[in-house]
């Protein structure tokens, strides 16, 4: 038996095992019924725990439940490691059931937004795996299988996860245990409570602080050159005015030009690309990130930056089209 067949085998029985589980325990997931049976497992509560966490991760169970009843069965540091192992854990099963055991059914419940992951993965690799974990653009239990379809190695994939799942862990994590704290009456609950409100504000903010820093997916001169020759589905948007596109320093020659000002008018002619790629370029990266914008408010998920423009192309003796008797200076 070779190694993918064993991991198939593998991987199969495990995701069986975890669906019986499942069916039999359904109506206990809530943190009382889970703090009932897992304290009949004494020391190896947390390891049970976990085991059930992972699972449900696996099977598209709510993990705030989770994460919630981690912070409150085993405090704030030791849950949230617990917390984040587990989701990690079932986040990297669901990713390995993918790639080798159901691929075709995630790309069907992926849909139209796979094809948004794998041209994000091209082109960044892992920072587009800890972008999306940061920015809840997909469901977290889907983007644990769709990201399997993608060319990124379990490793960097594993990382990014973790790594970028800390916020959120923490947040409910403290949450749940500030619950349980004012539950029993404790001293300082209302204290804890304000801080798990403070923590969960900043988790709720934050994919909107990072969609403003991140910087505009880009593509080099040369990976557009590649791309092109290889004839790849991708549109080149150049977005100089009329007079600059025709000028002396030309234009490349697959592209189409639409200028920064009429883009807003002229989205609806490139409707059948919202969801496929997009390179935007001009003469530097000026109007090309302003053009960025118009086109990711409109909902164009495969708009990419064509690094250094024209004048990176003309610099790197690529062929251009310039009218005749125009020449460049």
């Amino acid at each position: 038996m070779s190694a993918k067949s064993t991991v198939r085998l593998a991987l199969g029985l495990f995701l069986g095992a975890a669906i019986a589980a499942a069916l039999t325990f359904r109506s206990e997931l809530t943190p009382t019924a889970l703090e009932a049976r897992l304290g009949a497992f004494g020391v190896w509560a947390a390891l049970a725990f976990m085991i059930v966490y992972a699972i449900a991760t696996i099977l598209f169970m709510p993990g705030s439940v989770f994460a919630l009843a981690g912070g409150a069965l085993f405090g704030p540091v030791l849950g949230a490691v617990y917390n984040l192992g587990a989701a990690t854990a079932g986040a990297t099963v669901a990713f390995l059931v993918a790639r080798y055991l159901a691929s075709d059914w995630v790309a069907e419940k992926s849909g139209s937004r796979l094809k948004q992951l794998l041209t994000g993965v091209e082109d960044e690799g892992w920072r587009f795996v800890a972008f999306v974990r940061l920015v809840p653009l997909f469901p977290f239990n889907l983007l644990n299988y769709a990201l399997g379809l993608t060319r990124i190695r379990l490793v960097p994939y594993v990382l990014a996860t973790a790594i970028c799942m800390i916020p959120g862990a923490a947040a409910y994590t403290y949450l749940g245990y500030a619950g349980r704290e004012a539950v029993a009456g404790r001293e300082g609950a209302i204290e804890k409570g304000l801080l798990a409100l403070a923590l969960l504000a900043i988790v709720v903010f934050l994919p909107r602080l990072i969609k403003r820093l991140r910087k505009p997916a880009s593509l080099s001169v040369g990976e557009l050159r590649r791309r092109l020759d290889g004839g790849q589905d991708i549109l080149l948007l150049d977005v100089r005015d009329e007079a600059d596109f025709n000028g002396a320093q030309g234009h490349v020659p697959e592209a189409v030009n639409i200028p920064l000002q009429k883009l807003p008018g002229n989205l609806p002619e490139l409707e059948d690309r919202r969801e496929r790629p997009v390179a935007v370029m001009c003469f530097t990266d000026r109007k090309s990130k302003a053009a960025l914008k118009v086109l990711s408010a409109s909902g164009f998920t495969g708009a990419l930056l064509v690094d250094g423009g024209m004048k990176e192309w003309n610099r790197l003796g690529y062929p251009a089209t310039r009218q005749e008797g125009q020449s460049e200076r």
